[in-house]
């Protein structure tokens, strides 16, 4: 497959469609609007109780141009590997099969079938959107909403650390894995590109911000995901068999704490605390660049 190397040769098709029931500014929806231009129609999604199943559509309306499946919280990689398997059974092998999930119906509420479809190897692409936040019933903390991060939960500040989803995820030897943004279309439709030409199962994992959830405006999230890579929060990179290559290098490194200050939901976090994580975010830097 050739890969789109220019937003000028990006598909003009449209297929997750305005008209959508997302937040002005939604991450979730602009996630799914880059995937899908290298999906592509010959694609069938399912996705679990979450923000994008409700925006998408409920009833009679969609804003998908392709089949889309509602499932239940825990299983959207099992119904996906059912798909899958009835697909095989009647030869049909150019449909991409994605299960796309929320951070809750990823490493939390939907974590048991993603575990079970990664180590049988499913030949499905698993999307989990991260907004860091569950907020498609309020906004409360999950395992990768990050520490000290304020919730109406946790209003005090998240008294425990973000889960590693990805070294999780990476510990069960998928095919391919990456880690991409929607401050970067052109570096997440190349990955979507790259994972659709590999059999087997294969994992994105996406920074999607939330403004509601983050405290930030809604003209704010492109910024954001993009300040996140450039503090080095948000590293971006695929790992081919596991063999990990980074595919964005920030020209210009930016503070944590200029990230953090932007979002109220980090206003309790002391000068300690972001001086810690920025030591912290500098050896983990190190580690990748040596």
């Amino acid at each position: 497959m050739e890969l789109i190397n220019s937003l000028a040769e990006v598909p003009e098709t449209e297929l997750f469609t305005g008209g959508h029931g997302g937040c002005r500014g939604c991450g979730a929806a602009l996630a799914a609007r880059q995937a899908m231009k290298a999906l592509g129609p010959r694609t069938i999604i399912t996705i679990p109780a979450s923000c994008m199943a409700t925006i998408g559509g409920s009833g009679l309306t969609t804003a998908w141009e392709i089949p889309f499946y509602h499932s239940l919280f825990e299983c959207a990689p099992a119904v996906a590997s059912g798909i899958r398997a009835a697909l095989d059974i009647q030869g049909i092998k150019d449909v991409n099969v994605v299960s796309w999930a929320g951070d809750a119906g990823t490493a939390d509420i939907g974590f048991q079938s993603l575990t079970g479809a990664t180590e049988r190897q499913e030949n499905i692409i698993h999307v989990c959107y991260d907004n860091e936040t569950y907020m498609n019933t309020g906004g409360q903390a999950g395992s990768v909403t990050p520490y000290l991060a304020t919730t109406p939960d946790t209003p005090a500040g998240k008294p425990t650390p973000r889960k590693d989803m990805l070294a999780i995820m990476a510990a069960h030897h998928p095919i391919y894995l990456a880690t991409a943004s929607v401050a970067y279309p052109l570096d997440l439709i190349q990955k979507f590109q790259r994972a659709m030409g590999i059999q087997g199962f294969r994992y994105i994992h996406i920074l999607a911000p939330c403004f509601k959830g983050w405290g930030i405006r809604e003209d704010q999230t492109v910024q954001l995901a993009r300040l996140a890579v450039e503090c080095g929060l948000w590293q971006l990179y695929e790992e081919v068999n596991g063999r990990r290559r980074l595919t964005v290098i920030p020209e210009h490194r930016v503070l944590v704490r200029d990230y953090l200050r932007l979002q109220k939901r980090f206003a309790t976090m002391d000068e300690a605390a972001i001086a810690a994580l920025q030591v912290a975010v500098d050896r983990s830097w190190q580690g990748v660049q040596s």
